[in-house]
């Protein structure tokens, strides 16, 4: 098991660099993580949802992603309110009052561990992650992702601190300090994460990490920019490029308070063409060749506040000037005539008019759709594949224009022009024939990243590699043997 310092420490990153080792050594590894709270989800093959993070440790794996690998996922609907998805369907929405603090989740804790035991019965070994830190004392008594599975499930346990972030023989020793002995127990060893520079300049540090913390520090990763693995946390788009350049396609992602599946536009950040960045600027919007309104988990009230700051406004004058305009699911919904919410999915809010730029109209419901799709973009042969998560139910009030057809006849989206249309299709930009009919009036090139499924593969084994190079592999083998 990977625990952390704090979160964004890179744990979900390492446990997918695991997950490969363990494959590749001929075992038939599995990730777990107990709870996950994050807007980035994904669907299962059976049409349930879990965090997006473990299915990219499920793929580093080579295997399906299922929700025993995440039973619990919250996604935050507003500061106080999330909605609980558990066993990949949710259960309603509850504030952090009365999830965190109403007992202590020995009933949620007990399918958590259902779910491990059913995952462990068919997977060997079982690479866990927790979230966040382990050392926050007023939430561990209700705690079933961190040190409470750990000691459930005999885990051999692992710190990792991320040294970029600065202060880490604070936040080691600390950690290891607010553990009780049956936890330490568990913590076999601590991963320095993110180092800049020559490593044996910090071997004196190395030492007296482990004299102060009694465990050894079994390897010191490198901060490194290239190998690409999806971040699970929104905290990395602070990290990523917030402004145009003049030698390719600039691609603007309307930051929006409530943004679901970021990792929509990874892809598009790999391709040599363009120059993808994220803004909630007037002026960001405006030197964008191609605007996308990305996901939201509280698409009506992201949308209100996109008519206060003033960026609908913006959005709509680039539309006018013929600037390109893509909707991905929330981002769809809001390109419509109207949202209704009658049954207070979201918001309290009944209903609000949309941009008007599509002739379509939202009703949110209170049953999610969740799948993967195969399907065709626009008039193209080839297939492609994405997912759906929505809670909305999408009508057409005019000719209907599909974005996407599936084989079994149903349609998707609203294809307006080559310059304006919007998808419930998550992963859509993950395929070659949307980016190329998306970038068409602004390049002639063609992406020289054909199949990215094969670049996600390499990314794995660069990862395992990396991680094999820094690491005392040898030692992580002789704890799981003990």
């Amino acid at each position: 098991m990977f625990v952390g310092t704090s979160s964004d420490v890179g744990k979900s990153v390492i446990t997918a660099g695991f997950c490969r080792i363990f494959k590749q050594d001929g075992y038939m590894p599995a990730p777990f993580k107990a709870q996950n709270m994050s807007l980035n989800s994904y669907a299962t093959p059976e049409g349930l949802e879990i965090g997006r993070a473990q299915a990219v440790q499920a793929e580093a794996a080579g295997i399906p992603c299922h929700t025993d690998m995440n039973p619990v996922l919250l996604k935050p609907t507003t500061d106080k309110t999330s909605q609980v998805i558990l066993n990949g369907k949710s259960i309603g929405n509850q504030t952090a009052r009365e999830y965190f603090m109403s007992d202590d989740r020995s009933a949620l804790f007990e399918e958590v561990k259902l779910a491990y035991a059913r995952l462990s019965s068919r997977f060997n070994p079982i690479v866990m992650e927790g979230a966040g830190s382990i050392s926050e004392l007023n939430l561990k008594a209700r705690d079933i992702t961190n040190m409470r599975m750990a000691i459930a499930a005999g885990a051999a346990t692992y710190l990792v601190t991320d040294i970029d972030k600065g202060g880490i023989f604070a936040s080691l020793y600390g950690t290891m300090a607010l553990l009780e002995p049956e936890e330490k127990k568990c913590i076999k060893g601590i991963i320095i994460n993110k180092f800049r520079g020559d490593a044996t300049l910090f071997h004196e540090g190395k030492k007296m990490i482990e004299q102060l913390c009694g465990v050894p520090v079994i390897g010191m990763l490198p901060y490194f920019r290239d190998i690409f693995i999806e971040e699970e946390d929104a905290v990395s788009l602070q990290h990523k490029r917030r402004q145009p350049v003049n030698d390719k396609v600039n691609i603007a992602v309307v930051l929006v308070g409530r943004m679901s599946n970021f990792t929509d536009f990874d892809r598009l950040e790999k391709d040599t063409r363009l120059n993808l960045y994220y803004t909630h600027s007037l002026d960001g919007i405006e030197a964008a060749d191609i605007i996308i309104l990305p996901g939201s988990k509280n698409t009506i009230a992201d949308l209100i506040e996109l008519k206060k700051n003033g960026l609908a406004a913006a959005v709509l004058r680039a539309h006018r000037n013929g600037k390109t305009l893509i909707g991905i699911c929330g981002g769809y919904q809001m390109m419509g005539e109207l949202i209704a919410d009658p049954l207070q999915v979201e918001s309290d809010i009944g209903e609000v008019a949309g941009l008007g730029i599509l002739p379509v109209s939202t009703t949110l419901l209170a049953e999610k759709t969740t799948r993967q799709c195969n399907f065709t973009f626009r008039d193209f042969p080839g297939e492609c594949k994405g997912y759906e998560i929505h809670m909305g139910e999408t009508s057409v009030t005019g000719e209907a224009k599909p974005a996407a057809h599936f084989a079994d006849g149903h349609t998707d989206g609203y294809y307006l022009s080559d310059r304006c249309w919007g998808s419930y299709l998550h992963g859509i930009l993950d395929n070659a024939d949307v980016i190329n009919a998306l970038v068409a009036p602004y390049t002639d090139e063609q992406s020289e990243l054909t199949d990215y499924q094969q670049f996600r593969d390499e990314q794995y084994d660069k990862l395992a590699l990396l991680l094999r190079a820094n690491l005392d592999i040898e030692q992580v083998y002789e704890h799981l043997k003990n």
